[in-house]
């Protein structure tokens, strides 16, 4: 089983999206899951050993399901065109997600539209200290490989609620996600060089989850 499998599984699913397609087809889902669970449990080891703080999440826990929330989402497919999987979970910490996918395939960390319970102490951390963030952010490195926040197309139009218009940090304060992203091709998912890749992702992404938990564990 490879990564070269997987997406073949998945091009063929988005072309034939039903459930008796996936009846007949089941086993080699459950080979593709399977192939995806342990490559997962491999990087869980690998990502520990480089961040005392990580959080181990084996790759049963780490997967999304396959099927789409029909009940919110009646209109959408059966099933999606990707398969999901976040490492490093730890509850209202930021994400480290690994999307692999027919259409587009990428790693995204962070905070996207969180709750405003969270996204309130996000804005408190940059109040007291947005120019750590910015650093962070405008760091050769990091510029290049994520190059800046992910645009949601929902931040504030003025100054959230307790900030004056004209603070110093008020193009971070407008945000409502603190998430970043960077593309994948299927050319790297299916190369020998992709775990090395997904580990300096991870480590370039590092002090910006580092900054958003600790902003929302205090």
């Amino acid at each position: 089983m490879s990564f070269y499998k997987l997406y073949d599984f998945l091009r063929e699913l988005q072309q034939n999206n039903s459930k008796e397609w996936m009846d007949e087809n089941r086993n080699r889902y459950y080979e593709v899951r399977d192939f995806y669970i342990d490559w997962l449990n491999k990087m869980d080891i690998k990502l520990a050993e480089i961040d005392p703080d990580y959080t181990h999440t084996p790759g049963k826990k780490a997967i999304n399901r396959i099927n789409n929330n029909l009940l919110y989402h009646p209109n959408k497919p059966i099933y999606k065109d990707h398969v999901g999987a976040g490492l490093d979970q730890e509850p209202k910490q930021g994400d480290f997600y690994i999307h692999l996918g027919t259409s587009e395939s990428f790693i995204a960390g962070g905070f996207y539209k969180p709750k405003s319970s969270l996204l309130k102490s996000i804005r408190q951390a940059i109040d007291y200290n947005g120019e750590e963030l910015l650093e962070i952010l405008n760091k050769p490195g990091f510029k290049k490989m994520f190059g800046w926040l992910i645009e949601d197309g929902d931040s504030l139009k003025t100054a959230p609620k307790g900030f004056p218009q004209d603070h110093k940090y008020i193009e971070l304060l407008r945000k409502k996600s603190f998430a970043v992203q960077t593309d994948l091709t299927q050319k790297l998912v299916t190369s020998d060089d992709f775990e090395n890749h997904v580990i300096q992702v991870y480590k370039e992404m590092l002090p910006f989850r580092n900054y958003l938990n600790q902003a929302v564990s205090v």
